[in-house]
């Protein structure tokens, strides 16, 4: 009785300790999170500021003419490979976090074609889709704080401009799971490649805000290439942040959830060793009433 009551005692240590790690990964978690959520509202402000000036691009010029820039080349018959950029995480502990976002991928590949190459950002996402056999390419180093975002962006930049130089590149496709209400996430998609007729009716399906519409003052060549190179850095910049929020809202779930099952099994193993080391003195205060009564005067 003595040991299974040493080794309940133990138990309940090691999962009060446990505990205390699972409190502090939440609570770093947690501040994680409003760092990467106050990053993505302000980047919206901006995003939506570039989206705005390419809206009134397009309001001030012929919605035949086709943008170009030094970063992008026109889509070509010739070209048939798909670049998909994938947003995992480096860490574990993240809950269902990469497993959703794999899950989304491969329902969406199957639209995609046969040609089609996969850079990575996150070492368990690159080993679960070593797992499915995907076609996979360049793995970038995921950003572990906001200002490393910038050169994780320029990375894959270069790459895809190499990639457009040297092979048949068609399409560039951004996966990464978005914050939704605290704390939650999704996975989704963007194309961010090419630059063509399909991504300009976009904009220009766009109302201006108000009734005072934009006039163009600055070259027309520049201000496209400008509002091109923008857009498409703030949508790889915006992805990257928005991931990162997402896997702290993550590790945030997966330790709430640790948290309750911890508490649970402490509750159930302290009712336990209750009822055990009653039992005990139960029966130590048995021996000690036998024993009075066997040397008692009136038991002779």
């Amino acid at each position: 009785m003595s040991e299974s009551n040493s080794d309940l005692q133990r138990k309940i240590v090691s999962a009060t300790d446990l505990k205390s790690v699972v409190r502090t990964m939440k609570a770093m978690a947690a501040a994680n999170i409003n760092q990467y959520e106050n990053a993505v509202l302000s980047l919206d402000d901006y995003y939506r500021t570039v989206q705005l000036g390419l809206v009134a691009y397009f309001l001030n010029t012929d919605k035949s003419d086709y943008p170009t820039t030094d970063k992008v080349s026109k889509p070509s018959d010739h070209k048939t490979q798909i670049g998909i950029i994938v947003i995992g995480s480096d860490q574990g502990l993240v809950g269902q976090f990469n497993d959703i976002l794999v899950d989304f991928l491969n329902s969406k590949r199957k639209d995609f074609g046969a040609a089609q190459v996969i850079w990575t950002a996150g070492e368990r996402i690159q080993s679960l889709l070593e797992g499915v056999n995907a076609p996979l390419g360049k793995q970038f180093s995921l950003p572990n704080s906001i200002e490393s975002i910038t050169s994780f962006v320029s990375e894959i930049l270069l790459e895809i401009e190499h990639q457009q130089k040297t092979n048949q590149l068609k399409e560039v496709y951004l996966f990464f799971n978005r914050t939704l209400d605290k704390p939650n996430y999704a996975p989704c998609f963007q194309r961010i490649l090419p630059i063509d007729q399909k991504w300009k009716h976009e904009f220009v399906s766009l109302p201006w805000p108000n009734q005072c519409l934009p006039q163009l003052l600055v070259n027309n060549t520049l201000t496209i290439s400008t509002l091109i190179k923008e857009y498409i850095f703030t949508s790889l910049f915006k992805g990257c942040i928005e991931s990162l929020a997402s896997e702290n809202a993550s590790r945030l779930i997966a330790m709430q959830r640790a948290e309750k099952n911890i508490e649970e099994l402490q509750e159930q193993m302290q009712k336990t060793f209750n009822k055990l080391r009653q039992s005990a003195i139960d029966e130590e205060l048995s021996d000690l009433v036998n024993g009075f009564e066997a040397l008692s005067p009136s038991a002779e």
